[in-house]
């Protein structure tokens, strides 16, 4: 989930360098070095990787970048089996890592810190702290860091915003959605659209946009801010699950599970929306469907509310290339590298505001694209503790009692939290 579940971007241990030494040569391209790059995934992902070093080479010829997909179930598999790699010899030069494995790694002391980097190309790193969202900044650090040290240097993210179609809405004449719009307003449209036989959103478990966005626009939150206490059974929690059930029961969202085909379902008009990220961007140019789509913010109960997750990109402790890898970071940081990747069909938000303001990111999309780079601004970092994935194991077995019936919203959720308060 969040970045994660968003970004197809996307040796042995021996003496670590120092941010001055010439071995990667740290303004350039330093003599031939091929850097390994380790992201969690598979092959699938490698064309899109490659096209980005492609584009990296045209400004660092002399430093070569080979990508290595390790398929895992959780970033803490991940860590686990990279770990065991550098341990063996194996040393990846840098990691491509989301929010939900990025404390993980720090914590197991595989990473370096960059401030003697980030010191010696300040201007580098002003530049583009200052052109992204000063949460990104704080989160970095307040998340990312076991001991207040700077492991990574943030990169694009996703939010949750509301995908609808346009067409079908009008067509039930329902009153579209605006920023602001509340609880109230959905039902009201979900009235008029359940009238003309359309589902109105799939209602599911996933946490990031399908828990979340719910209890965050209602003013709840799995964990609390320092992701050390579970507050999954607060009444704010019970009355989003308890509307995310009503919406199934009321047939105004299809019933979890079986076939429905959400992407079939908006090209043939009986379902009006769906709730995601950038990543829906790719479904929509396949279906046809970016001029019939517009991205609103999530209706709000309380206020706005939307998960976030991010990528990150560290440079290992055990590397013995660490300025050729500083070279490729700072290449990421860049506007150029940024309007690259999102003009190539990137399924995250740029973090630089001024390309997600820009056509670069806007060009086929849907109306409303820029809602999902504004989301940041009120967003809330997806929960990941230590044990992330049994966290979010806990969250979807106890929501999905509770959709199906099971369980009452109170029950699922009072068991749940048992059981996250355990997991911290």
């Amino acid at each position: 989930m969040g970045a994660a579940a968003t970004v197809p971007v996307l040796g042995s241990t021996a003496a670590c360098e120092s941010p001055g030494s010439t071995s990667g040569g740290g303004g350039g391209g330093g003599g031939g070095d091929t850097l390994t790059f380790v992201y969690r995934g598979d092959a699938n992902q490698q064309e899109a990787f490659n096209k980005l070093f492609a584009e990296f080479n045209k400004v660092e010829p002399d430093i070569k970048l080979k990508a290595q997909g390790i398929a895992a179930d959780t970033w803490g598999d991940f860590s686990n089996t990279v770990a065991t790699r550098i341990a063996g010899g194996q040393v990846p030069d840098i990691i491509q890592i989301a929010t939900e494995g990025q404390r993980i790694f720090a914590s197991k002391d595989l990473l370096e810190p960059l401030e003697p980097y980030m010191e010696r190309d300040k201007d580098v790193v002003d530049d583009y702290f200052a052109d992204i969202d000063p949460n990104l900044v704080e989160w970095n650090t307040k998340y990312a860091s076991h001991d207040g040290k700077t492991y990574y240097i943030p990169g694009g993210y996703n939010t949750v915003c509301f995908w609808y179609n346009t067409e079908t809405w009008a067509a039930a004449g329902a009153e579209p959605p605006a920023p602001g719009w509340t609880w109230d307003d959905f039902l009201a449209a979900a009235d008029k659209l359940k009238a003309a036989g359309v589902y109105i959103l799939p209602i599911g478990s996933d946490p990031f946009t399908a828990i979340m966005p719910w209890m965050l626009t209602n003013g709840g939150s799995p964990l609390d801010e320092e992701w050390t206490t579970a507050t999954f059974d607060t009444p704010q929690s019970i009355e989003s699950l308890q509307f995310c059930r009503d919406l199934i029961a009321n047939g105004y969202a299809p019933e979890p599970g079986g076939a429905f085909d959400a992407g079939e379902a908006l090209t043939k008009g009986t379902l009006a929306a769906i709730a995601g990220g950038r990543w829906p961007v790719i479904d929509m140019r396949r279906l046809d469907l970016v001029d019939k789509m517009a991205i609103v913010p999530m209706p709000q109960k309380t206020g706005p509310g939307s998960p976030v997750g991010w990528d990150a990109w560290p440079i290992t402790k055990a590397s013995e290339k660490k300025d050729a890898a500083w070279t490729f970071i700072k290449f990421m940081m860049s506007k150029e590298a940024s309007e690259y990747y999102a003009s190539i069909g990137g399924t995250i938000v740029p973090a630089r505001l001024s390309v997600a303001n820009s056509p670069a990111f806007t060009d086929n999309a849907p109306e409303g694209t820029t809602a999902l780079s504004e989301a940041i601004s009120y967003a809330t970092p997806v929960p990941s503790p230590d044990r992330g994935a049994e966290v979010q194991t806990a969250m979807i077995n106890a929501w999905d009692k509770a959709l199906s019936g099971n369980e009452s919203p109170e029950a699922a959720l009072a068991q749940a939290n048992e059981e996250l308060a355990a997991l911290l």
